[in-house]
């Protein structure tokens, strides 16, 4: 395994973790654009973009691309977040410099109007759908309260009224700042062929305009807050919390991972054996999401009505006895056991090697080994998850429930 780096002169890096062993090679273009990168008169450009880039280049129809991608049998697909958008190809290594052709392409997109158009309703449908399946929009809702104003409080997929509004000069706008190559890295994972995938992208896009591409990475303040929003076509409720938590430079973020495995992990955590092993909840998980400048644990819980109360309280107490003692021994044995499990299992695919490098490239500038993460799970003590609660109180939170009750409030303590 070598990693390898190279940055052209109009800023684009190039960045691999190069396998002489794998059996296939997986490329992507990471963009270091998202929803906290907007404004409110272009909120969801980002996304919609990410749609955009496969309606057609100058030199392709929409057609062409899907075709094109379906013949090297690629495993291909793109994505929007708060932070990044990243398009991504999985193929047999000698279709490299193929499919790092198509991508730069497509992210190169005519942008006509008339795609525009057609697109936005898509978009509208989308997020109407969004709004209409469970949990119904929650997450963005709960967002939107904890962050306030912070850049992080924006939905990824922004409002139907947005979008609306959203016209297609802005929109190329955005895009000539966004995209510009000094805001972005090429991503290679598996069997690559590093002076051929430097070579590729000197010639496709090395004549890209610089632009700068400022962000701002303020930490969010601690909030509390709660509230209980009727749906009367619900059937279940549900319910979004979110808590400070370390950032994506933050040291405590691996102390983090192991602390929500310890407490919310989707099965053998204490979380799923008071509430879903009992019956009394359909999920109920705790989760670590870290940011530039600032972390969230984020708890999800879905149940019937009638328990939802009763659940609140019961993970209020469960947080409130870890913030007083900790995880066991056991716990915390276990909980680095899972996690390193999935490390390793994901390093076997290179396409997931490829969001492991592209993710720490975007996030941190730096490159991680699988060792390396397994080493500092491992390193993860005791003390650690205590330090980590002291510093972001799961007590200290947002929560909003959606679903037909009516009367939930929030524990003690936690308001």
């Amino acid at each position: 395994m070598e990693f390898r780096k190279h940055q052209l002169d109009n800023g684009l890096q190039i960045v691999a973790e190069c396998n002489a062993e794998a059996y296939s090679t997986a490329v992507g273009f990471f963009v270091q654009t998202g929803a906290r990168d907007e404004t409110d008169d272009v909120a969801g450009v980002s996304h919609f973009l990410e749609h955009m880039m496969f309606k057609g280049t100058p030199t392709r129809t929409a057609d062409d691309v899907n075709r094109e991608f379906d013949e090297m049998g690629a495993h291909y697909n793109a994505f929007t977040s708060e932070e990044h958008t990243v398009y991504y190809a999985a193929v047999l290594p000698e279709l490299q410099t193929s499919a790092v052709e198509l991508l730069g392409d497509i992210i190169r997109p005519s942008l006509r109007e008339e795609d525009f158009t057609t697109e936005k309703q898509v978009i509208i449908e989308e997020i109407r759908m969004y709004e209409d399946q469970p949990p119904f929009g929650a997450d963005d809702k709960c967002k939107a309260a904890h962050f306030g104003s912070h850049p992080l409080g924006r939905s990824v997929l922004g409002t139907v009224q947005s979008i609306t509004d959203l016209r297609v000069e802005a929109m190329r706008r955005y895009f000539e700042t966004r995209y510009a190559p000094d805001n972005m890295t090429l991503v290679g994972a598996g069997r690559i062929d590093f002076n051929t995938l430097v070579d590729t992208a000197d010639w496709l896009c090395g004549k890209w305009k610089p632009m700068h591409a400022p962000r701002e990475t303020l930490a969010a303040a601690p909030h509390r807050g709660f509230e209980c929003l009727k749906k009367d076509t619900a059937t279940l409720e549900y319910v979004l919390q979110l808590a400070g938590g370390p950032a994506s430079t933050d040291s405590d973020r691996y102390a983090a991972k192991v602390l929500a495995t310890v407490l919310g992990d989707d099965s053998g955590s204490r979380l799923y054996w008071a509430l879903v092993d009992s019956g009394l909840a359909e999920q109920a998980t705790l989760s670590h999401h870290d940011y530039q400048g600032t972390g969230l644990f984020m708890t999800y819980l879905s149940c019937d009505p009638q328990h939802a109360q009763a659940n609140l309280e019961q993970i209020a107490n469960i947080y409130a006895e870890a913030e007083q003692e900790g995880a066991t021994a056991a716990e915390l044995a276990q909980a680095k056991s899972k996690i390193s499990s999935r490390i390793v299992l994901g390093s076997e695919r290179p396409r997931s090697r490829l969001f492991s490098v592209g993710g720490n490239w975007m996030q941190r500038r730096e490159y991680r080994t699988v060792q390396q993460d397994l080493q500092a799970i491992d390193a993860v003590s005791r003390d650690a998850l205590v330090e980590v609660l002291a510093r972001y109180p799961l007590s200290v939170s947002t929560t909003l429930a959606i679903g037909p009750a009516t009367q939930l409030t929030a524990p003690a303590g936690t308001i």
